[in-house]
């Protein structure tokens, strides 16, 4: 990742291409071919014929989750593109040696809070694990079939091993009862099915059960509404006596506000947390005297938000030393540090993304990716890194790859957003002489999430066709601090957008993108953006909406437990600040939605509801807008298919063809416009 903030100012575009190009091998202005040498073909923007096709980009891709170190062997959770996208478990031996135990076809994943996370946990050689399509728990034992140990109705994740009377901790989430769902730790026999036993009740949310190494004491996140769990949490301690009872529940560091997260117990039994006290989430650990003390004091972010089960951003070499990743200032770092004396080492400064951290009998693992496709679970050796498994990756030459210019621009209220920015990379074309490239702004589907610079093929498919490409880090995102992270609260709609029309004002006063053939993309929250940008400004010329949300008022309403408050800090207490809700949402502010549309939506989706891009379809259909509706059987909250994602990123290529007046390279699969006679026509056209 190129890092250059404010430095990017003035330069031409030519220097801006040069500057990215200046950290790939090499970027010759000919290409070697079969026989001879190929010349560089003058072609426009958006027309190149790239390497990667939409099947590169999600038909073979392969995503790792949750890590878990039992009896000298790396568990993993990963999916595989051939089983419709689903997850399995497989198992990394001591040898390298890796193996598959429970198959994708199985289908491994929890729908506790919707986002799931921490489906599975190892116990010798079984594997306890939920399963996606019924989420009920299961026991699954060498040569035995699946046996499910938990009733219908309830969703279980998070586990962890409690050897007294050979239990399971889980976080459950009950769905039985009319009203909202109730959430417990309970738990769960390892042999027989049953309900199990309430361990913890009495919180509207609990996440992150973590027990000491002698088996004496349980540690557990809880918090209620309205706060999400990177708002106002708690850390919750209790004992455990020899019957497996627990008694003297008490909370920690109780008159401290903030989001607490992750608590982990050191090899000497010691209780660390991540906690954003200060404004940034640093690492804390409980005294012997009941006081709690900072760890770190780093400018920067340890851990993102809990917006689903199982991440660890630290992990334990010995009872002193701690591994652990941080973001600053768009950068992630691996530090490593001696708790007691203070002093640290980077380990790592070249990773994008650094996640599930956790300890082993033979070190500290991880899984990370780069700016470069190399990806997989690494082991921390010495004071670097060393990559022990690869998953199957479409490997695209480095001459290809564009690579990210880390950015901060000046947007409303005197603050500033971020961001990273790719020019179009090719070495087979250049575009003709005074021309620049159509822009596509994307937007994460945080609010709180973090746009990354990793590797990613979804980016390189449209910066190799010669798009450029801004991932926009717009206030409320993670990485910049607490105060950033709220900054979007009682703003959302607004502040979101304005710093995506502002990045491309930005880009377009730099001389760096065609200002008109801007499109702005996004999903869920980030879609609800793209509508928003569309309705109340003029900015861009198309937007593509992933899941969006159209009506807010209507997601008050309708929206699952975990982010029926959310709404309560993003925009305001409902029904109190009903007029907000109107106001801000697009449907009814059709009158400045006057650019091209197309709406990508699952139709199974209980977090934004199909009707949300359904009515907004209809709407801007009848309005007269150049509009199209894709909707997609069997998909929830995010596509999961690969042949879904595959037609989706293809429909949004032609859909872009249209509205900007060029013909894509490739065969695409027919895009049927509403009021397609209404497109603008091309800028040399008119």
């Amino acid at each position: 990742m190129i890092t250059v903030g404010a430095m990017v100012r003035g330069l031409s575009l030519a220097a801006l291409v040069l500057l990215q190009t200046s950290c790939s091998q090499q970027a010759p202005a000919e290409v070697t071919a079969t026989e001879g040498k190929a010349t560089v073909q003058i072609s426009a923007y958006g027309t190149w014929t790239s390497p990667l096709t939409a099947d590169d980009v999600f038909g073979q891709a392969v995503t790792i989750g949750q890590l878990q170190s039992v009896d000298g062997a790396i568990y993993f959770s990963e999916s595989d593109p051939k089983q419709g996208g689903q997850l399995g478990i497989k198992k990394l031996a001591a040898d390298d040696q890796v193996t598959e135990v429970v198959p994708a076809a199985f289908g491994v994943g929890s729908r506790v809070h919707e986002y799931g996370g921490a489906p599975y946990l190892a116990i010798g050689n079984s594997i306890f694990v939920t399963r996606m399509a019924d989420q009920l728990f299961y026991r699954i034992a060498p040569n035995q079939e699946p046996v499910a140990l938990t009733p219908q109705g309830t969703r279980h994740a998070d586990c962890i091993s409690y050897s007294k009377g050979s239990r399971i901790i889980c976080v459950r989430e009950d769905h039985r009862l009319a009203g909202e769902a109730k959430a417990s730790l309970v738990t769960i026999n390892l042999n027989f099915a049953g309900e199990g036993d309430t361990f913890v009740d009495g919180h509207d949310f609990f996440s992150s059960p973590a027990i000491n190494p002698d088996n004496t004491q349980l540690a557990w996140i809880a918090w209620d509404h309205p706060n999400m769990p990177w708002d106002n949490t708690q850390l919750w301690v209790g004992e455990l006596n020899r019957k497996g009872e627990i008694s003297n529940v008490h909370q920690i560091a109780a008159k401290l506000k903030g989001a607490v997260m992750q608590p982990l117990y050191a090899p000497d039994g010691q209780l660390y947390f991540i906690a954003d006290y200060d404004n940034w989430w640093n690492l804390y650990r409980l005294k012997a005297d009941g006081s709690i003390e900072q760890v770190t004091k780093l400018q920067g972010e340890i851990g993102e938000p809990a917006w689903v089960f199982g991440e660890h951003a630290y992990a334990f070499e010995n009872a002193h030393s701690v591994v652990f990743s941080y973001h600053q200032n768009g950068n992630i770092h691996l530090m490593r540090q001696d708790v007691n004396s203070g002093t640290s080492e980077e380990l790592a400064t070249d990773f994008a993304e650094v996640g599930q951290l956790i300890s082993a009998d033979n070190g500290v693992y991880f899984v990370g990716a780069k700016a470069t496709p190399e990806r997989g679970i690494y082991k921390v050796s010495g004071r670097g890194t060393e990559l022990v498994y690869v998953p199957p990756i479409k490997g695209l030459e480095p001459d290809y790859i564009a690579k990210p210019v880390s950015m901060s621009f000046d947007t409303s209220d005197r603050q500033k957003a971020y961001g990273y920015f790719y020019m179009p990379q090719n070495p087979l074309y250049s575009a003709p002489q005074n021309s620049k490239p159509p822009l596509i702004m994307m937007l994460h589907g945080g609010p709180t999430a973090e746009a990354s610079s990793a590797y990613s093929s979804a980016i390189q498919y449209w910066t190799t066709r010669g798009f450029a490409v801004f991932n926009l880090n717009y206030r409320g995102s993670t990485g910049y601090g607490r105060k950033y992270r709220q900054s979007l609260y009682g703003k959302w709609g607004v502040a979101d957008v304005e710093d995506a029309v502002n990045a491309a004002r930005y880009l377009v006063d730099e001389g760096w993108v065609d200002p008109n053939m801007l499109a702005i993309r996004g999903g869920s929250a980030g879609g609800f953006s793209v509508l928003s940008a569309l309705a109340f400004h003029d900015t861009f010329k198309a937007g593509t909406s992933y899941f969006g949300i159209s009506d807010i008022e209507i997601l008050a309403k309708e929206t699952h437990k975990f982010e029926s408050r959310y709404l309560d800090q993003l925009i305001g207490p409902y029904p109190a600040a009903k007029q907000i809700y109107h106001d801000r949402s697009p449907l009814y502010h059709l009158q400045g939605l006057n650019e091209p549309l197309l709406l990508l939506q699952g139709l199974d989706d209980k977090v934004v509801p199909p009707n949300q891009s359904e009515l907004i379809y209809q709407a801007v259909k009848a309005k007269g807008v150049p509009t199209a509706f894709i909707g997609f059987d069997g998909e929830g909250h995010g596509f999961r298919k690969p042949a879904n994602n595959i037609r989706a990123l293809q429909s949004e290529l032609s859909f872009y063809g249209q509205v900007f007046g060029f013909t894509p390279a490739g065969d695409l699969p027919a895009l049927t416009l509403d009021n397609a006679a209404a497109l603008p026509k091309p800028v040399d056209a008119q």
